[in-house]
């Protein structure tokens, strides 16, 4: 037990990252290849329901039998899955996240600059040198013998 723990303190944050990552992809085919297994097995249950035991045989939409539809439709879901893993998260995934990330750090970081580029020349600091001197304002002096509320 505390081998593992050795071992894997000697691998560097970029090898755990490639790691993980790989493990994530296998753990995505490895759910898709389950599902095409389950879409098999179920579309065979689903033609021996109708055919052996004659579930449903009366049941035909636009003159196919119902299990067909059902096969279709899980089938375009399977195909979703299989557009998922192998297009949207191949192309779109970590990677994709990590580069949109840096970009739009880049640009946010770029418009603070000019954001503080524009503030320092509207309002500039005074020079160390010189010290600072609070503008003057209207001379209203106090009058003892006034009211306070007047």
């Amino acid at each position: 037990m505390s081998s593992k723990k050795n071992s894997s303190s000697k691998i560097d944050p970029e090898q755990r990252e490639l790691i993980e990552r790989a493990q994530e992809r296998a753990r995505q085919k490895r759910g898709l290849y389950q599902h095409f297994i389950v879409f098999l097995i179920g579309a065979v249950v689903l033609i021996l329901l109708n055919v052996i035991f004659e579930i449903g045989q009366n049941i035909k939409p636009f003159g196919i039998d119902w299990f067909v539809w059902a096969i279709i439709f899980w089938g375009i879901i399977l195909l979703a899955h299989i557009f998922n893993v192998f297009v949207t998260k191949k192309f779109l995934g970590k990677d994709w996240e990590n580069k949109q990330v840096d970009r739009l750090v880049a640009q946010q970081q770029r418009r603070i600059e000019e954001l503080q580029r524009k503030v320092e020349k509207e309002h500039p600091l005074p020079k160390k040198q010189e010290p600072f001197i609070p503008p003057v304002k209207e001379d209203r002096r106090i009058d003892p013998d006034s009211s306070i509320n007047s």
